[in-house]
C-alpha cells in the first residue's frame, strides 16, 4: 500500500509541474488563508501575554482603593425649598481605615497604603524630578517586586519613621553610576534618606504605564510610610494654611481645601480570587460609614477589568480569525474548481491508466494526493508569509505578536484537511471514468 501511495504521489507531483503556474494560482488562496490565521493567532496570544503582564504589574487577587477629592453623599435626603444640605465631615482615605480593613474583614491578608509626593532628588550636583513613595512592609508583594540588592524595611525603619529608602533600577543608573548607592545618602525635597535596597528593574512599556495608570516603578523613591507622615506632609493634619483657605470666599460661595485625603491609593490583598467580591462589598459599607456615609472612594478591582478586556479582544480574535477562514474555504474551492477541469482535460491520461491496469484507488490516490500535495505547500509559503505579516503588525503599529508552534501545526493540519476534503469530489468523478469512453476523448 506504502508503495502504491509513493507510486501515485510521484505522478501527482509531475502533473504539479506541467502547470506550475495554475498550481500557484491555485494555492494562493490557502497561502493567503494560512496567513491571515498565523497573523490572528499572533495577535490574539500577544493580547493573551499582554493581559499577563498587566495582572503581573497591578498584582493578582488585588483590590484597589483610591480617594475622590469630590465628594459624593451616599445617603440623599430630600430639601426644603432653598435650603442648602450642609456639607459632612469626613477623614477622607486615612491609614486608619488600612488598619481597619486588615483587622476587621476576613479573607485579607494584608493591606498596601501609599502616599504619593512629586519632589526633587537631589545628589553629587545631579537634579531632577521623582515620586518619593510612602510605602509599609507589604507594598513590595501587591506587585512582585524583586531586590537586586540590600534589604527591605524592618521593623524599626518602619515603627520610628527612620530616614531610609529603597530606590528604583533607574534611580540607581543615574544618580549611583560610579559607586555602590547602599549606605550612601540621597537628597527627596528637604531631607536626606539613606538607602538600604535597590530594586530589580522594571520592564513596563509606555502603553502599560498610560492604558493602566501606573507610574515607571523604576524612577520611584520608596521610604516607610510613617516616615513620610512625620517628616515630610501628612494632608490629615489640618494647618493654618488650611483654614485660611477654607475660608476665603468668592461671590458668597466657600472655596473646598484640595486633597484632604491621608492616603493617595490603598491596595487590598486578598487570600483568594473567589472572595474579591464579597470583600469589596463588605470593605465599601465600612469604608462609608467610617467616612460618615460620604463616596470620597473608589473601589476597583482590576482582574475584573482585564477579564472583560480579554473578552473583549477575545471576540475581536474571533471575529477577524472567522473573516480569515474564508479565505481559506474560498482557496479550497478554488482548489476543487481547478481540479475538476483538472479532470476534464486529462481524461484521456485517466483512459490509459485505467486501460494499463490502474485501479480506481489510484486513480483517487492520485488527484487527492495532488491536491493535498498544493493545499500543503500553499500553507508552508501561507507560514512564512503569516509570520512576515506578525512581524509587520508589531513593528508598524505596535501591537505585540506572538507566532506560537501550535498555531503552526494547526495550519498544517488545516491545509491538509483543505486539500483532502476539497480534493476528493474531483478524485471521484476522475475515477467514475469508463475507460472506453476516456480512450476515445479528444
Amino acid at each position: 500500500m506504502l508503495r502504491k501511495i509513493v507510486f501515485n504521489f510521484i505522478i501527482a507531483v509531475e502533473a504539479i509541474f506541467q502547470n506550475k503556474t495554475r498550481a500557484f494560482l491555485t494555492s494562493l488562496g490557502i497561502i493567503f488563508g494560512v496567513a491571515s490565521v498565523i497573523a490572528m493567532l499572533a495577535i490574539g496570544n500577544g493580547a493573551r501575554q499582554e493581559i499577563l503582564s498587566q495582572m503581573q504589574l497591578l498584582g493578582v487577587n488585588n483590590i484597589i482603593v483610591q480617594p475622590v477629592v469630590k465628594q459624593e453623599e451616599g445617603k440623599v435626603e430630600e430639601e426644603l425649598g432653598d435650603k442648602s444640605r450642609e456639607k459632612r465631615f469626613t477623614p477622607g482615605l486615612t491609614l486608619a481605615d488600612a488598619t481597619a480593613v486588615a483587622q476587621t474583614i476576613p479573607k485579607v491578608r494584608f493591606v498596601s497604603p501609599e502616599i504619593v509626593m512629586e519632589t526633587m532628588v537631589v545628589r553629587s550636583g545631579l537634579k531632577r524630578t521623582g515620586k518619593l513613595v510612602g510605602v509599609n512592609e507589604y507594598y513590595f508583594d501587591t506587585s512582585e517586586f524583586e531586590l537586586q540588592k540590600g534589604e527591605w524595611f524592618n521593623a524599626t525603619h518602619l515603627t520610628d519613621a527612620m530616614p531610609v529608602c529603597i530606590i528604583g533600577h533607574g534611580i540607581a543608573t543615574k544618580f549611583f553610576p560610579r559607586e555602590p548607592p547602599l549606605g550612601r545618602r540621597i537628597k527627596t525635597g528637604n531631607l536626606w534618606l539613606t538607602v538600604v535596597g535597590v530594586l530589580k528593574e522594571r520592564k513596563i512599556t509606555e502603553q502599560n504605564i498610560q492604558h493602566l495608570g501606573i507610574r515607571d516603578y523604576n524612577m520611584d523613591i520608596y521610604t516607610p510610610v510613617r516616615t513620610m507622615l512625620l517628616r515630610y506632609k501628612n494632608r490629615a493634619l489640618v494647618t493654618k494654611q488650611d483654614i485660611m483657605e477654607t475660608a476665603r470666599q468668592e461671590n458668597g460661595v466657600v472655596q473646598e481645601i484640595g486633597n484632604y485625603h491621608q492616603l493617595d491609593r490603598m491596595v487590598v490583598r486578598v487570600e483568594d480570587s473567589e472572595y474579591i467580591q464579597s470583600v469589596a462589598e463588605v470593605m465599601s459599607r465600612m469604608l462609608q460609614r467610617r467616612h460618615n456615609d460620604v463616596v470620597d472612594y473608589e473601589i476597583i478591582i482590576p482582574e475584573q477589568l482585564l477579564e472583560q478586556e480579554q473578552r473583549t479582544k477575545n471576540i475581536f480574535n474571533i471575529v477577524l480569525g472567522a473573516i480569515a477562514s474564508i479565505s481559506l474555504v474560498v482557496g479550497g474551492i478554488g482548489i476543487m474548481n481547478i481540479m475538476l477541469a483538472s479532470v476534464m482535460e486529462r481524461i484521456r491520461e485517466i483512459g490509459i491508466r485505467l486501460a494499463l491496469g490502474a485501479t480506481k484507488m489510484d486513480i483517487i490516490l492520485q488527484f487527492i494526493l495532488e491536491a493535498i500535495t498544493i493545499s500543503l505547500v500553499g500553507g508552508i509559503l501561507g507560514i512564512f508569509l503569516g509570520m512576515a505579516m506578525s512581524w509587520g503588525i508589531e513593528r508598524f503599529t505596535h501591537i505585540t505578536t506572538i507566532v506560537s508552534g501550535i498555531s503552526i501545526v494547526v495550519s498544517f493540519v488545516v491545509s491538509f484537511s483543505v486539500g483532502l476534503a476539497f480534493g476528493s469530489f474531483p478524485a471521484k468523478r476522475a475515477a467514475e471514468q469508463d475507460p472506453i469512453v476516456s480512450l476515445r476523448y479528444e
